[in-house]
């Protein structure tokens, strides 16, 4: 009996070959442990999707607060090249001082970026000439100032480069709003009493051994009236016309489009009349304006910019208005074309020949007093083109 029992209990304690094997199989179909596998490569996976998600957001978001950053400067840069000294491009210059600080106050990030007057560059347009203001701003390596990347970092990238460069052009007008109701004479070759002054009266008909005053208009290569660099700070005294001679800032009164009577001439001097004009629309005269009337509306223009005034030294308006409302855009009437009128009694022949900038210093009585000045325009695109001897500009980004 104890022979068979000791038998018994050691066949109970071998493992047969058979039972190895399925023990084997068991364990390799076992998928018990893979879950963290799955959690793992999960992981891998939702950490990358997440490097993806926030550091490329945020690189994207940086890229596009840079373009906001050189976009101003070249913005701010054509501004004042256009309507202040458009001569100076020196790094000291206002224009290039203009760029870069403008471009710094456009932070990327948090952080201011860095440019240079060096980053700044004057670029030819497509006429040839130096009318582009092109700004490069970075956040680089290169410059001690890189974005600083969040996930990323962990898989050791810890810093990204960011640019950005923008071009912005001053380009010609070929219309204008909040026109005044003021027609002056545009500027024309004095033969009679050369050279050309604002004492001067144009004549193109002169009787006896006279010579005749020419004028070129505006679509004549040879233009002779206002240039928008050369006539800055050209003072005119604007006069009322109390006769149908044409001397420099003797004004029709206007009745513009969609007006009619001495209160629109009023409202339109001291408010902006939106009516878009065009080189070449004809203008209508306001017969019930007054001196008076012109006098009242030019002091409430006056009053809404008080201490606004022109610096000699520095040929600009000096305003805490960017523009100020005294800078304003009144036309010039095509002197030949109104005298041809006189010769068959038409004495109220009037079309634009261009608009010229006019900062409104003081009255005098019920005279205005004021200085040409460049002015801004606009672009329509349902209009002819502008002509070379456009006076009002734009600035816009072309790049």
């Amino acid at each position: 009996m104890i022979q068979l029992a000791i038998r018994y209990v050691s066949s109970k304690t071998r493992t047969p070959n058979g039972a190895a094997s399925k023990l084997l199989r068991k364990i390799h179909s076992d998928e018990r442990g893979m879950t963290l596998v799955f959690v793992g490569v999960g992981f891998m996976s939702f950490l990358a999707a997440t490097m993806l998600a926030v550091d490329v957001g945020m690189l994207m978001t940086a890229r596009s607060q840079a373009q906001n950053s050189a976009d101003a400067g070249a913005l701010g840069g054509a501004v004042t090249l256009a309507f202040g000294d458009y001569n100076d491009r020196t790094q000291s210059g206002q224009a290039v001082q203009t760029a870069v600080t403008m471009a710094r106050s456009n932070t990327v990030m948090g952080n201011t970026v860095a440019v240079t007057p060096a980053d700044v560059a004057f670029l030819n347009d497509a006429s040839g000439q130096p009318n582009r203001v092109k700004v490069d701003v970075f956040r680089t390596t290169d410059r001690g100032n890189p974005v600083a990347n969040l996930i990323a970092s962990v898989f050791g990238t810890p810093t990204s480069d960011i640019s950005a460069s923008a071009t912005a052009e001053i380009t010609l007008a070929n219309a204008s709003r909040c026109v005044k109701p003021w027609a002056i004479p545009d500027k024309w070759i004095e033969r009679q009493t050369p050279a050309w002054d604002t004492n001067d009266t144009f004549n193109a008909f002169p009787s006896g051994s006279l010579l005749p005053d020419v004028f070129r208009n505006i679509s004549d290569p040879a233009y002779t009236g206002y240039n928008w660099q050369t006539a800055r700070g050209q003072q005119l005294r604007l006069i009322p016309v109390t006769t149908n001679t044409i001397k420099p800032g003797m004004f029709f009164a206007l009745r513009l489009p969609g007006s009619n009577g001495n209160n629109d001439y009023r409202e339109n001097i001291s408010a902006c009349h939106g009516t878009t004009m065009h080189f070449g629309d004809g203008l209508a005269a306001e017969p019930s304006a007054t001196p008076g009337d012109t006098s009242f509306g030019v002091a409430d223009l006056i009053a809404q910019d008080p201490g606004a005034y022109w610096d000699s030294a520095t040929s600009r308006v000096v305003s805490t208005r960017s523009p100020s409302p005294r800078v304003v855009v009144v036309p010039v009437y095509d002197p030949l074309y109104f005298n041809q009128g006189k010769i068959i009694g038409n004495f109220t022949q009037l079309r634009i020949s261009n608009m010229v900038g006019f900062f409104i210093e003081d009255l005098i009585g019920n005279d205005v007093l004021g200085r040409i000045v460049p002015v801004s325009g606009l672009i329509d695109n349902t209009a002819a083109p502008a002509p070379d001897g456009s006076f009002p500009r734009v600035v816009r980004l072309v790049e």
